[in-house]
């Protein structure tokens, strides 16, 4: 009857307490960047060149190469990097955090059994002195009354937390991908280049050869056969450089596998195409990108984050308010356990309020905003940042596009001149030192147009890697963007 009375005047006291309930601090409204205000597409200023077009980004940018051993190798690298495998943990430490919260926001509860042991003094007040055992079992179970909303802003700025991770797992995605396709690109470019060079090497033999025959015969000069062998020696200088630019991304390579570096795809070894995408590159728009960029998500999150702390921290000029009940049984005998002379109970709310700490609880609200606005310039900074690395990519490929252009012409010109050459030797109206003199043109355009290719092979993924490629909204893809 008495718990009954006790609960009786907790009802009235709580309902009060829940029907003014409020969350302090500022609620939490993302920001919207200006290149998405109004719902207005902005498009690049350098996305004009006909190597862009605007259409939207797809999801798998890599398959745009249509090659299947790429393909495989990408889906090889996102199971088994170990990038991803610390990223991914640092998710699922993350959820694991937010379900923590959840779970300290609801009712507590706890059981208690303990035999204790000790001796009483003989004050004369019916007690008799000597040695007492003493049994005692009890159950408790707690609630705290959220009145401010200090666990919601908690939970608020974990679940916040946890979607800035998975948008950092998602950025490590993108970084492996694009990473992957570097490597794979850079091997078969370094082959490319090491073929041209091997053709170099040989016309120029052939020249020395024809100089030191030319010589022997009393034509040519010894300067001359210095001169050539010169630019031998040095033709020959610039292969062992390949052939480590070559080792180098293939060792890579089988790291971002997961494998030692030794265990590098063998058949790239022989790769001497470099992998290029024979159309219009679609980039979609600045809208797109400020939703798709994982960084920027990240730096939207972090700004939910410090936006609920501003709330939690405020909380501490309030009470912390607490209902509880407690039943348990204490006895000097395991028998009297059950007697009900032995039951306790309580029940009834605490109120605890730390004084005199409000300055110390207003110094941290101001931390806490001060944390907010830096949160914001951070956001700021890394919309203008994507929008100015996005920018800088549209305009370097498709410079170096024109370049390459312009390169292909002049090594299908150093191909017509030498095919003139030739029949110009066959006919007797030109020399031997001519036509090789034509094969080393056309073998230094061919040379000019593979290190230009190669550039425009890095200059793709980066465009890729600074539009956000891999995934789009990361509550539609799934994986790893939803922290709830």
């Amino acid at each position: 009857m008495a718990m009954r009375k006790s609960l009786a005047s907790i009802i009235p006291v709580t309902s009060l307490l829940l029907a003014g309930c409020a969350a302090v601090g500022p609620d939490y409204v993302p920001p919207v960047p200006s290149a998405s205000r109004d719902g207005a597409r902005s498009a690049f200023v350098e996305g004009w060149a006909p190597a862009f077009k605007s259409d939207p980004l797809p999801d798998r940018w890599w398959q745009l190469y249509a090659n299947p051993r790429l393909d495989a190798l990408v889906e090889e690298a996102l199971g088994a990097n170990t990038d991803l495998r610390v990223a991914a943990a640092n998710l699922e430490r993350s959820r694991a955090i937010v379900a923590e919260a959840r779970a300290r926001a609801g009712v507590q509860t706890g059981l208690d059994a303990q035999p204790s042991v000790g001796e009483a003094s003989n004050l004369g007040i019916g007690s008799p002195a000597g040695v007492h055992t003493t049994f005692d079992m009890g159950a408790s179970i707690s609630y705290e009354v959220d009145v401010v909303g200090r666990i919601r802003r908690g939970i608020e700025a974990v679940e916040a937390d946890a979607g800035a991770q998975a948008a950092a797992y998602d950025l490590a995605v993108i970084t492996v991908v694009a990473d992957v396709v570097d490597a794979y690109s850079g091997a078969c470019a370094a082959g490319a280049q090491i073929a041209v060079a091997n053709r170099s090497i040989a016309l120029q033999q052939q020249s020395l050869a024809l100089l030191e025959r030319g010589r022997r015969a009393g034509v040519g000069t010894p300067l001359d056969i210095a001169r050539s062998a010169t630019l031998l020696a040095q033709l020959r200088a610039a292969v062992p450089r390949l052939e480590s630019s070559r080792r180098a991304a293939l060792y890579r390579l089988a790291v971002l596998l997961g494998r030692e570096p030794k265990d590098f795809p063998p058949e790239l070894v022989t790769c001497s195409t470099v992998p290029m995408i024979r159309q219009a590159l679609p980039v979609g728009d600045g809208a797109a990108l400020l939703r798709r960029r994982p960084d920027i998500r990240e730096a939207e999150r972090q700004l939910a984050a410090a936006t609920a702390r501003i709330g939690v921290a405020t909380a501490d000029l309030y009470p912390t308010i607490s209902l509880g009940a407690s039943l348990g049984s204490t006895s000097r005998s395991l028998d009297s356990l059950v007697d009900s002379a032995a039951f306790r109970f309580s029940a009834g709310p605490l109120i605890s309020w730390s004084f005199p700490n409000r300055r110390v609880a207003r110094t941290r609200i101001e931390q806490a905003n001060a944390t907010s606005r830096a949160a914001l310039a951070t956001f700021d900074g890394r919309v203008l940042g994507a929008l100015r690395e996005t920018e800088t990519a549209l305009a370097t490929y498709a410079r170096d596009i024109e370049e390459n252009v312009r390169l292909t012409t002049a090594r299908d010109e150093s191909r017509k001149a030498l095919v003139l050459q030739q029949r110009l030797a066959r006919g007797g109206l030109a020399s031997g030192l001519e036509t090789l003199d034509a094969q080393r043109t056309l073998a230094q355009a061919e040379a000019a147009l593979a290190a230009s290719e190669t550039t425009i092979a890095t200059d793709r993924i980066r465009l890729f890697l600074a539009l956000g490629g891999g995934w789009s909204d990361p509550a539609v893809r799934g994986a790893g963007g939803n922290a709830n």
